[in-house]
């Protein structure tokens, strides 16, 4: 935020010390927390300019709520703490108030003053990408550093690139329903459309996902899911309204959780599988739990954590025999598959991978979850890709990237984006850099409709792993194109 120019008779009532705020800093001088916020930002990809003055005005009460980016950092910084912990004013509570002057808006670290719809209301024109938050507006001039990047960053990532973002503003089909500052005040108990509106939001960022990546939508995503959770404390008015509701919103979390574990976003991941991993003991839900442990398998996995990718993946298998769903065991032995290979266990992984492709030769059925959609031939040859390359193997790894990636349905276009970054960084590990080149221009190619971190950071590495063969022509120019393609926000 820029310095404040804003005096104590503009506000309603005097700020509030945030003495929370000031209980974290501890005994680190203003400047020095400041530059641990720097840092944070820069480890996270974020950018804020924030020094001891932006300090001094949080712990004094003036910035009630930080914007977005502030938000990310401090969530980075002190894990699992909401704003409301940090001592800030919820962002509904701040937004909410009709009554304050665009400058106010500013000072709360508010990018969307009271009179300018905020990107959870906005109902974007299709056909003028620019529409939503004009880079001329009045509330965010050039000065004004911190609000106008915090504008930008919320306008690459919903309005952006055509595909994913414009779509996700119609990405929750319960519209005030779902509001999210309506969700913290149920009105009456939840019924059946309730129920099959939280189940059609599951389905809406699935498809989604598959087409566009998680980036522009995972922000989008955690308004519908407190409300699922809202419309769970409410109650519903049958048993079974009860036990749809608690599935659906379980299955919400882990598609959240997904978003966020596509888009890097690890922590946040891990809650929100938690999250649904508890919902699912609660009632008794073995589909959902399996489900839950699968995705954190996965999550382990990409986290550096293979031992507990494969206790998770084994805990799956546990619960999930009782499905019948042969195609779901086959995925579950691949997650193991996955932990395995990050123990540097060979005989491990090759043992989990037999068996999922012999469970996966036993062919589909009535039993296979709704959310396996995207598991078919395509992907069970990406995974096994990714556990001979995290072995080292090269050749094997891209001979099961390239199959992937010509057999997976033009639908999925974020894992044909994914496993042609996949073959890129397998080709170039392998000592097959033109190659390599070609396959990572397709990526870039994709990534006009696709948006994902992961895909990014896989690019990324085959960028740095082809730097020393910078001089042969292809590789050179998939290096100069990678270098000007935009980044993840």
């Amino acid at each position: 935020m820029t310095s404040s120019t804003v005096t104590s008779s503009q506000f309603p009532h005097p700020p509030r010390p945030n003495l929370a705020f000031r209980r974290l800093r501890g005994q680190r001088s203003p400047a020095e927390f400041a530059a641990a916020v720097r840092r944070a930002a820069t480890e996270i990809g974020e950018r804020v300019s924030c020094d001891a003055r932006y300090i001094g005005r949080v712990e004094a009460g003036e910035i009630r709520c930080p914007n977005y980016a502030y938000e990310r950092v401090f969530s980075h910084m002190f894990p699992g703490r909401t704003l409301t912990d940090l001592g800030f004013a919820p962002r509904s509570a701040v937004r909410g108030r009709a009554s304050r002057a665009p400058h106010e808006a500013r000072e709360a670290g508010d990018p969307y003053p009271p009179d300018r719809p905020s990107p959870d209301h906005h109902s974007p024109d299709p056909q003028d990408p620019y529409d939503p938050y004009c880079p001329h507006d009045p509330y965010h001039p050039h000065d004004d550093h911190e609000n106008h990047e915090e504008s930008d960053v919320l306008r690459r990532a919903f309005m952006t690139r055509g595909g994913a973002t414009v779509a996700a503003a119609s990405l929750s089909p319960l519209g005030p329903a779902f509001d999210a500052a309506a969700a913290d005040r149920p009105t009456r108990r939840a019924g059946a459309g309730d129920a099959g509106a939280v189940e059609e939001t599951v389905r809406r960022i699935r498809l989604l996902d598959d087409r566009h990546g998680a980036d522009g939508l995972y922000r989008r995503a955690a308004a519908p899911l407190r409300a699922a959770y809202a419309l769970l404390d409410a109650g519903a008015t049958r048993q079974t309204t009860a036990d749809r509701l608690h599935s659906g919103a379980g299955e919400l979390a882990i598609s959240v959780g997904w978003l966020a574990h596509d888009s890097g976003r690890f922590d946040d991941a891990r809650s929100h599988y938690a999250e649904a991993l508890a919902t699912a003991r609660m009632t008794g839900d073995r589909p959902l739990e399996t489900h839950a442990f699968c995705n954190t398998a996965f999550l382990a996995r990409d986290a550096g954590r293979p031992r507990e990718a494969v206790r998770a993946a084994q805990a799956a298998q546990r619960v999930g025999r009782g499905v019948g769903s042969a195609r779901l065991m086959s995925l579950l032995a691949l997650r193991e598959a996955g932990g395995w290979a990050g123990l540097a266990d060979r005989t491990g992984c090759e043992r989990a991978l037999a068996r999922a492709r012999a469970l996966y030769e036993r062919g589909a059925s009535d039993a296979d979850p709704e959310w396996m959609s995207f598991y078919g031939e395509a992907e069970l040859a990406g995974l096994e890709a990714q556990c001979w390359s995290t072995l080292g193997d090269w050749p094997r790894a891209a001979r099961h990237a390239r199959r992937a990636a010509q057999l997976q349905d033009p639908h999925f276009t974020r894992n044909i984006a994914l496993y042609s970054a996949e073959l890129a960084d397998d080709l170039a590990r392998g000592g097959l850099p033109d190659e390599a080149a070609a396959a990572g221009m397709r990526v870039l190619d994709l990534l006009n409709q696709v948006q994902s971190s992961r895909i990014q950071a896989m690019l990324a590495g085959t960028a740095r792993v082809l730097l020393p063969h910078r001089r042969s022509s292809g590789v050179s120019a998939f290096l100069e194109r990678h270098a000007s393609a935009p980044r993840p926000v």
